[in-house]
C-alpha cells in the first residue's frame, strides 16, 4: 500500500478517540435491559450520532454458518427489539427455520456497545402491515419488487423497475408486501459494554430467570 501495509494502517487508527466519553455505574442500572437500552439509545440521539438505530442482525444459515447484514431498528419495550425482513429473503428464511437471532448495536462517537441474543417471533399481520405502510414512497416501491438478494443484469434494470414500482404505489397508498415480516426478539441476553481510553471497559450482561432478570458485571 502507498502508506504502509494494512496492517500498519488499522494500527494508527484511534480508537475511543472523543474527549467526554460518557460515563457508566452498573450500580444505577434499572431492573430491565429495555430500560437502560432505552437511556443509552436516548443519549445517542441527543450525541448526535448518526443513525443511532441501525443495528446488525446476525442469523445462521442450514448449515450452521453465520451471517449478518445491518438492519433498522423499528420499536423496543418490554416485548422485545422490533424489526422487518422479507420473509423470502436469505434472512428471512434464516429466522423462520432456526427462530433465533442476534442484534448489535454501536455508537462509536460514545464507545457503547449493545448486544442482544434471543428467539424471534413473527407478530400480527397487522402489525407488519403498518409497519409498511409508514415506510416512505421509495422505501415501498423497493421493497414490492420481490427480488431482494437476487441476481442483478444492471442498475438500469434496477432503476425502470422502481421507477415502474413507485408509479404503483402512487396508484393504490395501501398496497403491502405480502412477503413482509415484522419479528420481535424476546432478548434472553443483553449485554452493554461501555469502552474506556485505558482499557477499563465496563460490561453488565443481563440474562432472563424465571420470573425476572439476572445482572451480572464482566471482565472486559
Amino acid at each position: 500500500m502507498e502508506h504502509g501495509s494494512m496492517r500498519e494502517v488499522l494500527r494508527g487508527i484511534e480508537v475511543f478517540a472523543g474527549d467526554d466519553l460518557p460515563a457508566f455505574d452498573p450500580a444505577d442500572a434499572p431492573y430491565s435491559p429495555e430500560e437502560l437500552f432505552v437511556t443509552w439509545f436516548r443519549s445517542a440521539v441527543h450525541a448526535g450520532v448518526r443513525e443511532p438505530h441501525a443495528m446488525t442482525l446476525s442469523t445462521v444459515d442450514a448449515e450452521g454458518r453465520p451471517d449478518a447484514r445491518v438492519l433498522i431498528l423499528k420499536n423496543v419495550d418490554a416485548e422485545g427489539w422490533q424489526f422487518a425482513v422479507h420473509a423470502d429473503s436469505p434472512k428471512g428464511r434464516e429466522l423462520a427455520a432456526h427462530g433465533w437471532a442476534a442484534l448489535t448495536f454501536y455508537w462509536s462517537p460514545q464507545a457503547r456497545q449493545v448486544r442482544v441474543r434471543g428467539p424471534v417471533v413473527a407478530e400480527p399481520a397487522e402489525s407488519a402491515a403498518a409497519d409498511f405502510l409508514a415506510r416512505s414512497p421509495e422505501a415501498r416501491a423497493e421493497a414490492l419488487l420481490g427480488t431482494q438478494s437476487r441476481p442483478l443484469a444492471d442498475l438500469g434494470e434496477r432503476d425502470l423497475r422502481t421507477k415502474e414500482s413507485l408509479a404503483r404505489v402512487e396508484r393504490d397508498p395501501d398496497l403491502v408486501a405480502a412477503s413482509w415480516t415484522l419479528y420481535g426478539l424476546r432478548a434472553e441476553q443483553v449485554e452493554f459494554w461501555q469502552g474506556d481510553k485505558l482499557r477499563r471497559h465496563t460490561r453488565l450482561s443481563y440474562s432472563r430467570e424465571a420470573g425476572g432478570w439476572r445482572k451480572q458485571l464482566l471482565w472486559p
